[in-house]
Order: structure tokens, then sequence, then C-alpha cells
């Protein structure tokens, strides 16, 4: 064998010149262990249905608060624009009627008293939004 050539190309560093095959991230020789590579592609799939299950509960949830907020809000700007001669009481319950333009006024005059064309029922509450009141119950709508 010639001085040039080492017996073993694949674990002599050239740079270093020295037998390095513990370092090496992969086997040297016939009787090194068997490397196998891990299918990671199965975990990879069941956690990213798990976590687009979970991102898509998530935006359920924050959707369905923004339709209440929205609901709210549109509720809030049908009472203020009402037509109303008198100045609202926090914490009293009053209710929305159209006359007969189809204009809405509030009112203190309950369903059971009028004939009008009753809207809805609201409660005025402390932070000055009105918030619908069930009308086969009589409590506030749950948000």
């Amino acid at each position: 064998m010639s001085d040039s050539k080492k017996p073993d190309n694949v674990v002599f560093n050239q740079e270093t010149q020295q037998y390095d095959a513990a370092l090496k991230p992969y086997a040297t020789n016939v009787g090194a262990p068997a490397i196998h590579v891990k299918e990671n592609i199965t975990w990879k799939n069941k956690n990213v249905i798990k976590a687009n299950k979970q991102l898509k509960a998530r935006y359920l949830e924050i959707k369905a608060e923004y339709d209440k907020i929205i609901e709210e809000l549109e509720y809030n700007n049908l009472v203020y624009n009402a037509k109303f001669n008198f100045e609202p009481i926090l914490g009293e319950t009053y209710h929305l009627y159209k006359d007969k333009n189809g204009q809405p006024f509030l009112s203190i005059i309950s369903p059971t008293e009028c004939n009008f064309n009753f809207i809805g029922s609201f409660y005025l509450t402390s932070e000055h939004m009105w918030k619908k009141i069930d009308t086969t119950t009589n409590k506030l709508r749950e948000e």
C-alpha cells in the first residue's frame, strides 16, 4: 500500500490527518448499528389536525363573541336613534314601537297596555347600554 493512500477514506480526515469515525454522524463500517430515520410525518399530520381544530374552535368562540357585540351595537343604535320625548332613567325598562310612518319610538307603556307595532323591550344599564329583554321570560337576554 502506498503512503499517500490511507486504508479507509471514509473515516480518515485529510485536514487533521486523523481517524475520526466516532465523530461522524453516520455509520462508517458494516458492523456499526444501523441508523434508522424516524418517520415523523404521522406525528406532524396528527398534531397539525389537532392544532387546526383548536384554532378553529378559538376562532368560532371569538366570532360568536363578535356577533354578540355587533347585535348589541345594532340594538343600541336602534334605541338611541328612536324618537322619545323624555330622559330615560338608568335601571328602567322601556318599550320600542314603530309609528304609522315606520319610525321607531321609545315608550314607557308596555305592549299589553297598547296596540302599537311592538319591536321589543329594552333595559337601560348603568353603562348607558340598552339590553334587549326576552319577551317570553321578561328577563335580560343572555349574552
